[in-house]
């Protein structure tokens, strides 16, 4: 049995969400972020070291970061489903959308994030955040131009993994600039499974 350790507000909505896709049964631990710091529980600690989540165990293997897991669980229990044929170029592009949402896409969010609560202090980093923002997030825009997901005509865990870039775009009021991207991630919200696993894993702030 696959248990996803589910941190309130986090990336790990959409191993939830993959999983519903995919309807693999699954449990939940969840750990609720501190109120007023935001951070995640030291709880977290006696699963993943560094107290970030999204973690799962299986078969006991504890597998840690999204990309690592959405890879894991299709590899290892979708069938064949959500991801294109290993031997074609679709999968090639599948795989670099897998690792540029945490390794290119998410640093500007996480630096619009942070240097904002600095007040004026941080107003001289602000017009290169903001210019990384717009390269990033043009990029995602442009490439779902014209299209209903981001690797052929199917969801794929490609879309799985870019989409919570979307939902920090949308909560820094950054996305309804890129009307493409803006289109994809509200389809990708009306799926069934979508609000499955929302209603499984609590209220996400995200969501929206």
């Amino acid at each position: 049995m696959i248990i996803v350790h589910h941190l309130n507000d986090s990336r790990s909505q959409r191993i939830l969400w993959l999983l519903e896709e995919l309807g693999l049964p699954y449990e939940i631990e969840s750990y609720q972020r501190d109120a007023k710091t935001r951070l995640a529980p030291p709880e977290l600690l006696a699963v993943n070291p560094v107290g970030k989540s999204p973690v799962i165990t299986d078969d006991g293997k504890r597998i840690i970061e999204s990309g690592a897991i959405i890879d894991y669980i299709i590899r290892r229990h979708g069938g064949g489903r959500l991801q294109p044929d290993p031997a074609s170029d679709a999968y090639d592009e599948y795989v670099q959308w897998l690792h540029y949402a945490e390794g290119s896409a998410m640093l500007p969010l996480l630096l619009h994030l942070y240097v904002s609560r600095l007040g004026e202090a941080g107003a001289p980093l602000r017009p290169r955040i903001e210019s990384e923002l717009a390269n990033h997030l043009g990029y995602i825009d442009t490439a779902l131009r014209g299209r209903a997901f981001l690797v052929g005509d199917s969801l794929t865990g490609a879309d799985v993994q870019m989409s919570f870039i979307a939902e920090l775009a949308g909560a820094f009021g950054k996305r309804a600039a890129y009307p493409a991207m803006d289109a994809w991630v509200k389809r990708l919200h009306a799926r069934p499974a979508y609000r499955a696993a929302v209603a499984r894993g609590g209220a996400y702030a995200y969501g929206e």
